[in-house]
């Protein structure tokens, strides 16, 4: 983490690659830098952007890691980005500017033109509030006033509720709505984010717009429950010679199952896409669980807990490195990893139960082999959800393995424990579970 100064305030700041252009990500409403990296899908959309560019990332001021000071104008805003730029020794620069940060990439771009050499707008919005001449905004100004009583936001903020807007192809996903409502709380205060909201609200460039003169890409999903696709047409009307896509999907976030529009800004920048990948792979899935992990944590106080999940994780990781599995996603206090053969999962498994009691914990992990679907470097599927379903009702200490797991590893030398036949939540059929030795 860096710091840039405009002024007196103070902006966060992180790069990522090294790639032979530089390029800002320029997100939406909040921000906050450490929260956001700790979500695996935005950690893998940053890293893909990395592959090919310098990428810069930032908290906006007001938020996040940045000073929290008052909220800032879209000039000052701008004057910060440029503070960043100026700091990293970039001369020119693309711009992605995602939702609520489109405006100001917009204002940016066709005020330095010399200095972008590529506009991206990305679910970005042109005006907030729904008016006469502008049917396509997000609401009308007696539905927002609505929305900003003090003590409705206050009651709901930090409280994720929001994340089924954002990302309906998640809709009910628990870690994602507490990911968003750490995420909320970590990125501003209810008040702080009632003055953003309100700033926000009043913007609008559809003034601006036609003196955009970078090469730009406009990409936004057909059916986003946030912004209107209607801002995006509107956009592509606009901006002379900009290239416009539009993808399927409702999802306003765009790191969410997000690989589409991957694909479109690094062709946009490097004139390549992606090499094709296989969309479908046999794997054997790993979920652990910490037993017990609320009751250690309110024992500890969270600063002890968090350095005993550290050790947790260290422990864990050296296992997955051992025995060649692949992390695929870590939350909260379990992993998922994925492996190429059966066996040495289950080696792996049970290594991981004995180095985590070294550190004096328990855990329980679950296994399955099935075909899962590739989606970037994220694995999901029907034997994803059976992997966790047989994880949930391990015993702690325990490694149970799905009969398809047991059936794959004959003549290995583990022996195993036969636990019956189990409904799995979700999944067709009757499972039988056994416990790896």
């Amino acid at each position: 983490m860096q710091y840039a100064e405009n002024g007196d305030v103070h902006i966060a700041y992180r790069v990522l690659g090294d790639g032979p252009l530089d390029l800002v990500f320029v997100a939406g409403a909040i921000t906050n830098l450490d929260v956001l990296w700790e979500m695996s899908e935005y950690r893998r959309a940053c890293e893909r952007l990395a592959s090919f560019s310098r990428l810069i990332l930032f908290d906006k001021r007001g938020m996040g890691l940045s000073d929290r000071v008052r909220v800032g104008t879209l000039e000052e805003r701008m004057d910060d980005v440029r503070a960043i730029l100026d700091a990293v020794g970039s001369e020119t620069t693309a711009l992605m500017g995602v939702s609520e940060g489109g405006p100001m990439s917009i204002l940016f771009a066709a005020t330095y033109p010399e200095r972008t050499r590529g506009l991206i707008l990305c679910g970005a919005e042109v005006k907030e509030e729904t008016t006469d001449d502008w049917p396509w905004g997000e609401s009308t100004r007696e539905e927002f006033e609505a929305a900003m009583d003090t003590e409705r936001v206050v009651s709901r903020w930090g409280k994720g509720s929001g994340a089924d807007l954002f990302a309906p192809s998640r809709k009910g996903d628990p870690q994602l709505r507490e990911q968003f409502g750490r995420l909320q709380v970590q990125s501003a205060t209810p008040h702080d984010a009632i003055a953003f909201m309100r700033m926000a609200f009043e913007i609008d460039v559809r003034h601006v717009v036609p003196s955009v003169s970078a090469p730009t890409l406009i990409v936004h999903r057909v059916g986003d429950k946030i912004c209107s696709v209607e801002n995006a047409r509107w956009l592509a009307r606009h901006i002379d010679g900009a290239r416009y896509v539009e993808l399927p999907g409702e999802d306003h976030i765009p790191w969410i199952d997000g690989d589409d529009i991957l694909d479109e800004i690094q062709e946009f920048l490097t004139g390549v896409r992606e090499p094709a990948t296989p969309d479908r792979m046999l794997a054997t899935v790993l979920f652990t669980d910490i037993v017990g992990s609320t009751d250690h944590a309110g024992e500890l106080g969270d600063r002890r807990w968090r350095d005993l999940l550290e050790r947790h994780n260290e422990v864990v990781r050296r296992d997955l490195a051992r025995f060649r599995g692949v992390e695929i996603d870590t939350a909260g206090d379990g992993f998922f990893a994925t492996f190429d053969g059966p066996a040495r999962a289950i080696r792996c498994a049970c290594s991981i139960v004995e180095s985590v009691r070294s550190v004096g914990l328990d855990v329980r992990s679950g296994l399955h082999t099935g075909e899962c679907e590739l989606s970037g470097t994220w694995v999901r599927g029907i034997a994803v959800h059976t992997g966790a379903r047989v994880a949930s009702l391990a015993s702690p200490g325990e490694v149970l393995v799905s009969s398809t797991v047991k059936d794959l590893v004959a003549g290995s030398g583990i022996e195993f424990t036969d636990r019956g036949v189990h409904e799995l939540k979700g999944i067709p059929g009757e499972w039988r579970l056994y416990a790896a030795k």
